[in-house]
């Protein structure tokens, strides 16, 4: 059995960890362990670099002496709640995105990430490719975040997140566009815009400003929005927003 059915691309040739990610099996990371560990075959011979060459539509690839064919994909919306990390594992016996998933699922893996303290739409996918175009920074994917802040906030603050701050570690953050969304007393929610995401991109420059961060919530990924998804629950993309999201990112290159 092949991976993939014979097509133009048929003589391309790519790395045989990438090629188990791209079929949808596991991670590349975790594909590299496990050719590294001698688990795969590559027309029935043990390949230990990750890098081997791999022909899509023409090699046999077997895991632990099964055939591998492609996963059907596979493309989530989750709700991720306070608390929970955003990685497979976690050395600290925290728990995962993963704890919430339907155990029938096939192996997914998060479109970039949320911190523990935060919280809100998270998308998983097993097709990687397409979850490289969601990250990509050139696609310019707003992401829309609610924050509540400590303290009164008025245009001052607005126009330094928009502007741009630059923090000790000599890094530059900005948002692409912010607004109040309501204000009481004490606290005060901010609608913020970005279209990169750095690590820790919003908690880093508002505490630049001299702004604590009370909660930190993830309400859209471009025209995804996370809707009324209770906190802990997952599900299936429909397929129009499956499309609105492939739209607004553009259409996949050639490679």
């Amino acid at each position: 059995m092949s991976a993939h059915k014979p097509g133009a691309n048929a003589s391309r040739r790519i790395g045989l960890a990438r090629m188990l990610s791209k079929l949808g099996y596991c991670s590349r990371s975790q594909a590299s362990l496990l050719i590294r560990a001698g688990r795969v075959t590559l027309n029935r011979a043990v390949h230990r670099d990750p890098e081997s060459p791999v022909r899509p539509g023409r090699d046999r690839i077997e895991v632990d002496g099964c055939p591998l064919a492609a996963t059907p994909r596979v493309y989530l919306m989750l709700h991720k709640p306070r608390g929970i990390v955003t990685t497979a594992s976690d050395e600290k016996g925290r728990d995962t995105v993963y704890s919430l998933l339907d155990k029938e699922l096939p192996w997914v893996a998060p479109v970039g990430r949320l911190d523990k303290a935060s919280e809100g739409l998270l998308l998983l996918t097993n097709d990687s490719e397409w979850a490289a175009r969601i990250l990509a920074p050139e696609t310019h994917l707003d992401k829309i975040y609610h924050v509540q802040i400590s303290g009164p906030a008025g245009p001052e603050l607005l126009a330094r997140l928009v502007n741009g701050v630059s923090t000790d570690d000599g890094d530059f953050l900005s948002a692409k566009n912010a607004r109040i969304v309501r204000s009481g007393g004490r606290t005060t929610w901010l609608e913020i815009a970005l279209d990169e995401g750095k690590n820790r991109h919003i908690r880093r420059m508002l505490a630049q400003l001299g702004m604590e961060v009370l909660r930190l919530l993830r309400i859209a990924i471009g025209p995804l929005a996370l809707g009324t998804l209770p906190k802990g629950a997952s599900r299936v993309l429909t397929s129009a927003e499956k499309h609105s999201l492939d739209a607004a990112v553009g259409p996949s290159p050639e490679v």
